[in-house]
């Protein structure tokens, strides 16, 4: 499962206008680049130590959510990704959750509420492969980890490519 992230408070955070530039030239990416936060430093008209000790003030107080790649599964060759689905008792969903995060192939697992009486799933583990045999392989060693606390499963396959971005800010 997703690592907590530190609570915002509830009183605004103020940003300067470095703050708001540095915003404004990360929210598409870094620079892919050797030294990135030395290029944003140059471009801002700072120095590295400086964009860096920004942005984790920013992690800190919860303005930025996560600074991370965004790999395209596609263009590295896994075109068969499947959201697994998994029916897994209440009380155990977070500790399993957290071991099913930590497999080297799930990108992304998190609980989310079942929709009973059509939906029974509350634990979701995304796995990317070259191939669906290849995903169904891993949706089995996910049903090994969870043993007989698994009620059921199921695999969605990814059938289009949706772009990924976050919130945007004007400049």
């Amino acid at each position: 499962m997703k690592a907590p992230q530190p609570a915002p408070s509830d009183a605004p955070v103020e940003l300067d206008d470095l703050d708001r530039r540095l915003v404004l030239a990360t929210q598409g990416g870094l620079p892919l680049l050797p030294r990135p936060y030395a290029a944003l430093a140059h471009e801002l008209g700072c120095n590295a130590d400086e964009v860096m000790a920004r942005l984790a003030r920013m992690l800190e107080t919860g303005i930025i959510r996560r600074i991370g790649a965004v790999p395209n599964h596609y263009a590295l060759g896994y075109t068969a990704n499947g959201m697994s689905v998994w029916d897994v008792a209440d009380e155990l969903v977070d500790r399993l959750g957290a071991d099913v995060g930590g497999l080297p192939f799930v990108s992304h697992c998190y609980r989310r509420p079942r929709r009973l009486p059509v939906w029974p799933y509350n634990l979701f583990a995304m796995v990317h492969g070259r191939s669906r045999e290849q995903v169904y392989s891993q949706v089995d060693e996910i049903a090994r980890l969870l043993g007989d606390a698994c009620r059921g499963h199921d695999v969605l396959f990814s059938t289009r490519i949706l772009k990924k971005t976050g919130l945007r800010i004007g400049g």
